[in-house]
């Protein structure tokens, strides 16, 4: 017993601990998405900007689902957008969204808590290019939860990100 819980509590610090460092880290590569406004964290300037080694450190997480955009299942693997929401420090609040081509939509915070959306660099394995709505495309787990499955939340699913704006 002892045994057991001694090493879940490591394995929660070594979990934590990545997060810790990462938050102080600067992007050394291409930035490929960009947090702005009212975050408590930033690493450049009065901005939280990610490339995507920093986005693959805190990301894994896979929603496997069918869009409207595609066709079948496919598999996407990114970053939840809620562990991006903890790390820069967001509660509350709306995300602006924008996409490469300035398109722009208004996401709830609490959506990142509620549906546990991603921010995809995936999509079957393979990173998406911009002709493929990647680099970045925030997926919600449609095909697990009904409420996800809706004109309202289709709309804040934003394909070509590269922006968010968070607004209190």
């Amino acid at each position: 017993m002892i045994r057991a819980l001694l090493t879940f509590c490591l394995a929660t610090l070594m979990a934590s601990a990545p997060a810790a460092a990462f938050e102080m880290r600067a992007p050394t590569e291409e930035v490929v998405l960009v947090f702005s406004g009212e975050i408590a964290v930033t690493n450049q300037g009065d901005t939280a900007a990610f490339d995507r080694a920093m986005l693959e450190e805190l990301g894994g997480d896979i929603i496997v689902t069918s869009t409207i955009w595609t066709h079948g299942v496919l598999e996407f693997e990114g970053v939840r957008l809620s562990k991006l929401a903890e790390l820069l420090g967001i509660e509350s609040g709306v995300f602006v969204g924008f996409a490469i081509n300035d398109y722009s939509v208004e996401i709830p915070v609490s959506d990142a808590f509620d549906y546990q959306p991603i921010i995809a660099y995936k999509r079957d394995g393979k990173f998406m290019s911009v002709r493929d709505k990647g680099p970045l495309w925030i997926i919600y787990p449609y095909d697990l939860d009904p409420a996800t499955n809706t004109e309202l939340i289709f709309s804040r699913s934003i394909w070509q990100l590269d922006r968010l704006v968070v607004e209190r």
